[in-house]
């Protein structure tokens, strides 16, 4: 807890908030709430939705509200993009490292499988990596060979894509000003919108910009739209929403029904609560199983749930957009008592009441009752009588009702709820339930770890002894005990999410410097090189070798390429003693396994660092930091099946200050780490990243 701030509970911003009752009250006070909270007595449910409404009547006047952007037929896919899923451009899902090739096709159905399928995802691409150099974030999309087509893919199959926009890249590269890169890039891609990080709202000038390069894209903001921009950003983030024991109202899709709002908490391993509000205000949900590098995935019972909305809000989707809409729809009584809640959501040929329970127990039994008889709550269906020849269907399993008061099945804590149809609805109701009959259900809400583990390196070549090596800092073999420095970011460290079911971590647990104790062992003597490979050095390997990587993108790009010596050029006139950048891990593994050694690990990089500084006026034990200071590659290669990355030692003179979302710069000393994701194709090679060899000793040397 710092500063009185507790992370794992809802800060105010983003508790729901009270109605002012009484025809005098003064509404406007609701216009930048996230969630509107009922009473708690049912008796006074009718007068809080009628409040409600004459909030929403009062501030579309005063706003001067249109909604014709909602209408154009371009738009309106928004409406019914119910998931979202926000994809690491990376994730081992998507991306082959080994075949370095896009795979969409794997991630889709993993999707479908699990998830129910994605009506559009954002393809998250620069932060935590960016600020390693200085290329800024419209280079970390225009550099990825094949994107466009992979974004033609996801069209094929009915997947819409959302570009990230990051408005706090300042310190890296100009090459023009936001908005022209930005309507550039929705206009090469084709993409369908755009995901506002870090804000709530753009401008009304960005949004013509960007409406003018590619008419209907879609904006989403962040968090709490501001009510004015409802107009023109389609769709908003319901990131930290906090609901009410009672469930609530979403503000700004009761404001706008066409406006769709995603709910996520990223951290969550619980997402029931965010499903239900989901559910009971008929919007869709953000999936964000790699949060930049870290698994949080969904658990069965989430993901089932998931699945079980799924059809029911994509197949009706215009009866949750145009219908009349009732909050806190009357019920009956039984399941009134067991804390079930449901919205209606009405039009002449269909209703769905869309039920939640609060309980701590499976209700079951009659959702409706079939008379208008009064009830708790009031009445329970208006003019049923004439609804008579109608169909009726359980959400919760799809199984058909003999009569709207029969008994359904609603799971603690999940959703469910009854859908009527009219006849001629009822070969679409039948195909809706059918794929709601489908998914097994599951009470499983165990949390499926995975655990990143070191890849596996070329095997070691013989030991050596020390006159038959360079410089060097020798590491003995034996058990470790190392602490290690680390910036707490998002990506964590090596296990497990950072911020497990934190509400919204702020600085400064965001970005404070931490440590970590490590034990480890090194399990052969080892000889650390005393400072990093040159330019002139590599040259020799490459004329020596005639060596090939197996992607030629960026390879050696800071090179002069007008040289014919390699097919890569040569080092720049000056720079042949500088350290060699723009390499990958194989590179760097190919080179030191021509020298007969191999790439020390991260601790081993960290002891020998550690050892010199403890014997600094040995000059055969220094440790060198060659000019310009880059971070230097180890063999720490982690992979958990869906993100891959590697641990950066030493630092790097290149430092932007600007934002701390930016990669961590700044010469560092030997116990700090850095966690770099590791981007596909030639991507990770950077300009301030270079390596250094070490070699393993004969054990009988002395």
């Amino acid at each position: 807890m710092h500063n009185g701030f507790n992370p794992l509970v809802p800060r105010p911003i983003d508790k729901p908030t009270d109605v002012p009752m009484g025809a005098d009250a003064d509404l406007s006070v609701l216009d930048d709430v996230k969630i509107f909270v009922p009473p708690a007595d049912p008796a006074q449910w009718p007068a809080w939705r009628a409040q409600i409404t004459r909030w929403r009547e009062e501030a579309a006047q005063r706003l001067d509200y249109s909604p014709a952007m909602y209408d154009r037929a371009e738009a309106t896919w928004a409406q019914s993009c119910f998931t979202v899923a926000q994809v690491w451009l990376w994730d081992e899902l998507l991306y082959d490292a080994e075949a370095m090739a896009f795979t969409p096709e794997k991630l889709l159905a993993d999707a479908t499988e699990r998830l129910g399928g994605f009506d559009g995802v954002v393809l998250w691409h620069a932060y935590p990596v960016i600020g390693i150099d200085d290329r800024n974030q419209w280079d970390y999309y225009r550099q990825v060979p094949g994107l466009k087509e992979l974004v033609d893919y996801f069209h094929s199959r009915g997947v819409r894509v959302f570009v990230d926009y990051n408005p706090w890249d300042t310190e890296t590269r100009r090459s023009g000003d936001d908005v022209t890169e930005l309507a550039a890039l929705i206009k090469e891609l084709e993409a369908d919108g755009i995901f506002l990080d870090t804000m709530k709202e753009a401008n009304p000038q960005f949004v013509a910009a960007l409406e003018e390069a590619r008419p209907g894209i879609a904006l989403e903001g962040e968090s709490k739209l501001p009510l004015a921009r409802v107009t023109d950003h389609s769709l908003s983030w319901a990131q930290w929403f906090a609901d009410s024991d009672i469930p609530g109202v979403l503000r700004a899709h009761w404001f706008e029904r066409k406006h769709m709002q995603h709910h996520i908490r990223r951290w969550n391993r619980d997402h029931s609560q965010e499903l239900q509000s989901a559910w009971i205000n008929g919007v869709g949900l953000m999936t964000w199983e790699i949060v930049f590098g870290v698994w949080v995935g969904w658990n069965q019972r989430d993901a089932a749930t998931l699945r079980r909305m799924l059809p029911t809000l994509r197949g009706m989707s215009r009866v949750l957009v145009d219908g009349e809409w009732m909050p806190l729809a009357p019920l009956a009584s039984p399941a009134h008592q067991a804390s079930v809640f449901a919205s209606r959501f009405h039009t002449g040929d269909a209703t769905l009441w869309t039920a939640v329970n609060r309980g701590t127990h499976t209700y079951s039994g009659p959702l409706l009752c079939e008379t208008a008889a009064a009830t708790d709550a009031g009445p329970a269906l208006d003019s049923a009588t004439s609804w008579a020849d109608d169909l009726w269907f359980d959400l919760a399993t799809g199984a058909q009702l003999d009569t709207p008061s029969s008994p359904v099945t609603i799971p603690a804590h999940s959703i469910g709820g009854v859908l009527r149809v009219c006849r001629a609805w009822e070969a679409e109701a039948r195909d809706i339930m059918a794929q709601v009959a489908a998914v097994q259900w599951t009470e499983n809400a165990e949390f499926q770890h995975r655990r990143a583990l070191r890849v596996a390196s070329a095997p070691e070549p013989s030991g050596h002894t020390p006159d038959a090596i360079p410089a060097h800092v020798r590491v003995d073999a034996g058990e470790y005990t190392l602490t290690v420095e680390y910036r707490m970011r998002e990506t964590g460290m090596y296990q497990g999410a950072p911020y497990v079911n934190e509400w919204k971590p702020l600085p400064p647990r965001l970005h404070d410097v931490r440590t970590l104790e490590r034990e480890v062992t090194v399990p052969r003597p080892l000889a650390v090189a005393s400072r990093e490979v040159t330019n002139a050095e590599f040259l020799a390997f490459l004329e020596a070798t005639g060596y090939t990587p197996r992607t030629e993108q960026s390879f050696l790009a800071h090179w002069d390429k007008g040289s014919t010596r390699t097919p890569y050029g040569q080092p720049n006139a000056g720079t042949e003693d500088q350290p060699v950048t723009c390499v990958l891990l194989d590179d760097a593994h190919a080179y030191c396994a021509w020298t007969s050694g191999v790439l020390p690990t991260e601790d081993e990089w960290q002891i020998a660092g550690q050892n010199a500084r403890a014997t600094a006026s040995d000059v055969q034990n220094s440790f060198q930091r060659l000019t310009p200071a880059v971070w230097n590659l180890t063999n720490s290669e982690h992979s958990d099946g869906r993100s891959r990355f590697v641990f950066l030692k030493g630092g790097m003179d290149y430092l932007i200050t600007d934002s701390d979302w930016y990669f961590d710069g700044g010469v560092r000393k030997p116990e700090f780490s850095a966690k770099y994701l590791l981007p596909g194709f030639g991507m990770a090679r950077s300009a301030n990243i270079g390596f250094r060899c070490a070699w393993p000793l004969a054990t009988n040397e002395n």
